[in-house]
């Protein structure tokens, strides 16, 4: 008990030391509980959506959401007598067919514009049918009764700022053709975010599948004689083979599938930078118990030569840190609820629809919450309260000792730091020399450990060199001032390492990743200037072309030839006799002109000409081809043909890595009209191409009623590749940001515990004339020089893995290493100010002490 009233009593006395540690714990806590929270409710939503929207037997086509229904292929459809068939089953007690596509576009037709949604997620056609557990209830007008009617739901219409009576124009596969809007439907579960439009059920079959008396699937209810699997039975025996069939739970199961792979990634990635800023908390919170150990040195050696014991004494300090603990996990569970609906309004501005009542806390979240900020905060106090229950009464009261030991131990400590640092930069030379992408990795993967620990390790030893430099080449003007500055920041090399490595550890990933990006910006660049011939590359948002569309393309003014592009699953036979389900890309001739693609072997020109194909560098190796070879492909509609291996392209590009061509002229001759996917690129060149803007403007004019249609050439396709790597490299940044603040606010208590630790030298320092002004400056000083060294370190460690990772990259094809230099200076000179603002409240608060009292103070 008396341990515990002590403990108490010192945590209330040192409040305000141990805030900003609670507040690094607070962060931390809260990222891990928030990611926790948000998840776990948007998983629960979607559970909800599909158990309550999914039909009690779902019948779909047999390669329904294969490859073989990928982006520009016919919708795979089973006809209309299924559902006849479906709905004469004992036990069913209604079935309906559902005609749905999502190679579709919506557009506004009085500002040409596209209306669904930006966020990814899909627009989706589809008749309109009333089921007993519709995700979408008609709220106003009515629903769609013949040619020329429309249904929207209402996020898509209050979006567009759309209504009953307005028209919308609908782009499919087959053609496009202008609706009235009759009505407005409202979801009554979560939305997804995807755009949602109904037509009567003859017109979805007709332009959004091509042909009538057919569905995409057919939805049955039972009448709850038979249970879900009998029905699926059922179903399965009437139906014969070519058929899916799913039960409810199966098809929630499928979707669940679907939506948590996404969700899994998301999670895993804002859980690996909780971890981060949990590894950078500790750094605090160590300084912390550090400091305050060392500041009641005289107070433990009282309290050991009264009769506390070792035991007693090593007690004390951790029921400080479980109370350090306990506070900062029950602020960071609060906020950690407050991150994740933040989160949810973050999505629903992005159009998908959660609703913040529906908040999912599992009895779990608070649990990892609690245990991760305790266990945080022992780990972290663990060895400053060894250090305090080691210290001897004579020794504490002589205000010396241990200084020998200490020495050892620095020495002992920089050996180990050597050897893990020189262990991890022969990792990521491994890494950077390694031939095959898997093992490179691995080695990666040790060298960023083990540099991170080596460099951790041996702060001390590189802050005594590094502060040292740095004080001379940026200190020097300040005079004596700046020479007391580096002098402080020298005084005790392990706080000073331990400090910098906070920081040190958000800028090693800012730069790296920095490397990484800007030379895979550098590799595609140059790529795109050595191999892509084409001046202009057509894509689209939809997924693929309509025949309007190629149409238009084909007949702007001042082009050379324009290339089509699809893309077509077949199975591929191999000599062993094994079968491989792949993708083709089936183009003219003139794509061996607009992408001059590498080859170890042959010529993609003579798959074109010879009616053959060409295969990857990576495939042949795997399955032992080579040029000459044949294989057996199938093709859709069951046609098969032997297609002889004229080229093998080589895996060192990032453009079509791997990928295998055939000839257009092959697939018409074996493929069904009927299923032959539509383009899902296009390729064009100017006939005069040494002033192609006059064919640009041409070409943009051409797609203008197709606002789902981009038109780039290759200074736009560069832009593109820079805007998107730079979005996600922002994102990245601002998680990164998150530990950066902890190291912040480490910085900012390494400094307000100096000045305590050092009250009776500022006391004699103003005694003999040191003003306030450079009393604020020498701390300020300070705190900039421990910056730097964390930047220097930070940046220098950082670019080592990024250029190991580049040099992995090249494999991929990414060959051009770029140092983002400007990046690189920015950030150094931003950890200067950091280190500037951070010393702002602890510069203040020593310039505002009393100089008798400081002198005073023992």
């Amino acid at each position: 008990m008396t341990v515990l009233k002590t403990s108490l009593r010192n945590f209330l006395a040192h409040k305000g030391r141990m805030a900003l540690s609670a507040v690094a714990v607070l962060l931390s806590v809260a990222f891990v509980c928030g990611t926790l929270v948000f998840t776990d409710t948007v998983n629960a939503t979607f559970d909800k959506l599909f158990a309550t929207t999914s039909a009690d037997v779902t019948v779909k086509p047999k390669d329904a959401g294969s490859s073989d229904n990928a982006d520009g292929a016919p919708p795979a459809t089973l006809p209309a007598a299924t559902v006849g068939k479906i709905a004469a089953e004992p036990g069913v007690r209604n079935a309906l067919g559902v005609a749905s596509s999502t190679q579709v576009t919506l557009v506004d037709p009085k500002t040409n514009k596209s209306i669904g949604p930006t966020s990814g997620a899909p627009t989706i056609a589809s008749n309109w049918t009333v089921t007993p557990n519709a995700a979408l209830k008609l709220t106003s007008g009515q629903a769609p009764r013949g040619a020329g009617q429309v249904l929207l739901d209402a996020d898509t219409a209050a979006k567009a700022h759309l209504g009953i009576g307005d028209e919308v124009k609908v782009m499919s596969a087959y053609g496009t053709f202008t609706q009235k809007i009759t009505g407005i439907a409202t979801f009554q579960t979560t939305n997804p975010g995807a755009a949602m439009a109904f037509l009567d059920t003859p017109t979805a079959q007709r332009e959004l599948l091509g042909r009538s008396g057919v569905f995409t699937s057919v939805e049955a209810y039972g009448d709850g004689s038979r249970t879900n699997d009998q029905l699926k039975t059922a179903a399965v025996t009437a139906l014969g083979g070519g058929f899916q069939v799913q039960t409810k739970a199966e098809a929630a199961a499928e979707n669940k599938s679907s939506v948590g792979s996404f969700l899994n990634v998301m999670k895993d990635s804002m859980l690996g930078f909780a971890g981060i800023a949990v590894l950078v908390g500790i750094f605090l919170i160590v300084n912390t118990f550090s400091m305050l150990v060392a500041q009641r040195t005289r107070e433990i050696g009282l309290m050991r030569a009264i009769g506390a014991s070792r035991r007693q004494v090593n007690r004390s300090v951790l029921i400080e840190a479980v109370l350090l603990g306990v506070l900062g996990s029950a602020l960071g569970i609060a906020g950690g609820v407050g991150l994740a609906m933040g989160l949810m309004r973050l999505m629903n501005g992005m159009g998908m629809h959660l609703d913040t009542s529906e908040l999912t806390i599992k009895w779990s979240t608070p649990v990892v919450g609690a245990v991760l900020g305790v266990l945080v905060t022992l780990v972290s106090a663990y060895l400053p309260a060894r250090r305090a229950a080691r210290i001897s009464p004579m020794a504490a009261l002589r205000d010396a000792g241990g200084s020998q030991a200490a020495n050892k131990s620095t020495v002992l400590r920089s050996v180990i730091g050597l050897l893990l640092t020189g262990a991890g930069a022969a990792s990521l030379v491994a890494a950077g020399a390694a031939k095959v992408a898997g093992t490179g990795s691995v080695y990666l993967a040790f060298g960023v450990l083990l540099t991170l620990i080596g460099f951790i390790v041996i702060g001390p030893l590189l802050a005594a060199g590094v502060v040292r430099v740095l004080g001379a080449v940026t200190l020097r003007p300040f005079g004596p001032v700046g020479r007391m500055a580096q002098r402080n920041a020298l005084r005790n090399p392990r706080r000073t390492g331990a400090t910098a490595a906070a920081l040190m550890i958000g800028l090693a990933l800012v730069s790296g990743l920095s490397v990484v990006g800007s030379s895979m910006v550098a590799s595609a660049d140059d790529q795109i200037d050595k191999s892509v011939g084409a001046d202009f590359i057509v894509s689209t948002d939809s997924g693929a072309f309509t025949p309007d569309v190629v149409k238009a393309v084909r007949g702007t003014p001042g082009l050379g030839h324009v290339t089509e592009y699809k893309a077509l699953p077949v199975v591929l036979t191999l000599p062993d006799g094994t079968k491989a389900r792949k993708s083709l890309n089936a183009t003219d001739p003139t794509y061996a002109d607009d992408l001059r693609v590498p080859v170890v072997s042959g010529q993609v020109k003579d798959a074109y000409t010879r009616g053959g194909m060409t295969v990857g560098e990576t495939f042949a190796h795997d399955h032992g081809l080579r040029l000459g070879d044949s294989l057996t492909a199938t093709f859709p509609g069951g046609r098969a043909a032997r297609l002889r291996i004229d080229a093998v392209t080589s895996k060192n590009t990032s453009f079509d890595n791997g990928a295998m061509y055939v000839g257009l002229d092959t697939v018409r001759r074996y493929v069904p009209r009927e299923l032959v996917p539509q383009d899902v690129m296009l390729f064009a060149t100017a006939a005069d191409h040494k002033n192609t803007q006059p064919a640009y403007d041409a070409l943009k004019a051409s797609v203008r009623d197709f606002p789902q249609v981009q038109v780039r050439n290759q200074a736009d396709y560069k832009k593109l590749l820079r805007d998107q790597l730079g979005q996600l490299l922002n994102l990245v940044y601002g998680l990164v940001g998150l530990a950066i603040i902890v190291a912040v606010l480490g910085v900012v208590n390494t400094l307000a515990l100096s000045v305590v630790e050092r009250t009776r030298e500022i006391g004699l320092m103003r005694a003999i004339g040191l003003s306030r002004r450079q009393l604020r400056r020498m701390i300020r000083l300070e705190s900039v020089v421990i910056a730097m060294f964390g930047a220097v370190i930070g940046l220098g460690l950082g670019m080592g893995w990024g250029t190991a990772a580049q040099k992995l990259l090249a494999l991929r094809g990414l060959g051009t290493l770029a140092i983002p230099w400007s990046t690189i200076v920015t950030v150094f000179v931003g950890a200067a100010v950091v280190g500037l603002l951070a010393a702002l409240a602890p510069a203040f608060r020593a310039s505002r002490m009393n100089v008798l009292s400081a002198i005073a103070t023992d």
